[in-house]
């Protein structure tokens, strides 16, 4: 099976085979020597592993054709963040929607919810001043040690 992997590298550009067709055989050979001995692990496991080669190899050819506009589920590696930035402005507005509804429960239910919501209010302001505090004294030991940055900026010639 190492021969058809071998074999199924020559799908990348010649590019990418001559940066990366080694390691990418090493990990391969690594990976089948740690497999159990079931028949149904290694099948899966070779599946796995021609699938993913066949699709970075489709994926690699279209990267150098049109660039990385083109992602590929689950086989395309990208170092931004796996979720829209809007996300966190909807979480936001899902967290008023739920502040707004405990806030007209203890209209309706009268005070029996307000020890309950001063509690939970009371619990979110102690773990934001919590972190503020953490990150206050990570950053302050990042600065100590001359590890935080500011220290390379001064060096910055221009």
């Amino acid at each position: 099976m190492l021969t058809v992997y071998c074999w199924l590298l020559c799908l990348y550009p010649k590019s990418y085979r001559h940066d990366l067709g080694e390691e990418m055989t090493l990990v391969f050979r690594d990976a089948r020597n740690a497999l159990s001995p079931a028949l149904a692990v290694k099948i899966g496991f070779y599946r796995r592993e021609f699938s993913g080669l066949l699709c970075s190899a489709l994926s690699a050819h279209f990267d150098r054709l049109f660039g990385a506009a083109i992602p590929f589920p689950r086989s395309y590696m990208q170092p931004q963040f796996r979720f829209p930035r809007a996300t966190v402005f909807l979480m936001l507005v899902i967290f008023a929607g739920v502040v707004i509804t405990i806030r007209t429960a203890c209209g309706i239910a009268g005070d029996t919810l307000g020890l309950g919501w001063r509690t939970l209010l009371g619990c979110l302001i102690f773990m934001f001043v919590s972190m503020c505090t953490a990150a206050a004294v990570v950053w302050g030991i990042l600065y100590a040690r001359h590890r935080s940055g500011v220290h390379r900026l001064q060096n910055v010639q221009s």
